[in-house]
């Protein structure tokens, strides 16, 4: 009876390491799909700003709009998305001590507001703070 149970419970612990690597699988194919066009960056977002909780994912640059995907999300389309006329960075800070925790190291916390007065913060590293605001100020002329 002894080996029996122990046996069971080897197939058991093999089906469940197979569904986590499967799972991990699924979750890198779909950054690599999502990373491929480029323009991507790791960015958390809080929306409503100053009253939610953190969510952590990637923001891809399109050409009118921010998408921004759920870094655990399985889905290839955006949870959010900003247009690129409406979005209005009103301030930037550093992450206070309990959002560092959260975000990680190096991050510039971005308040902005729509033109549907939707406040929110995106929290980007600081290396790419500069390419953000070059692309959410690069219209092209006559746009």
């Amino acid at each position: 009876m002894g080996a029996g149970v122990t046996r069971d419970a080897a197939w058991l612990f093999a089906a469940f390491l197979a569904l986590v690597l499967l799972a991990a699988a699924v979750l890198a194919l779909r950054r690599y799909l999502l990373e491929r066009g480029g323009g991507t960056v790791e960015c958390g977002l809080r929306l409503p700003a100053g009253r939610g909780s953190w969510r952590l994912g990637v923001a891809s640059y399109q050409q009118d709009d921010l998408y921004w995907y759920d870094a655990l999300g399985v889905r290839l389309r955006p949870e959010e998305v900003f247009p690129r006329r409406s979005l209005k960075v009103v301030s930037r800070r550093v992450p206070g001590p309990g959002e560092e925790a959260t975000l990680g190291p190096d991050r510039v916390v971005l308040e902005a507001r729509t033109d549907d007065d939707v406040d929110v913060e995106l929290a980007l590293p600081s290396e790419s703070l500069t390419g953000f605001l070059a692309w959410l100020e690069g219209f092209p002329p006559n746009y």
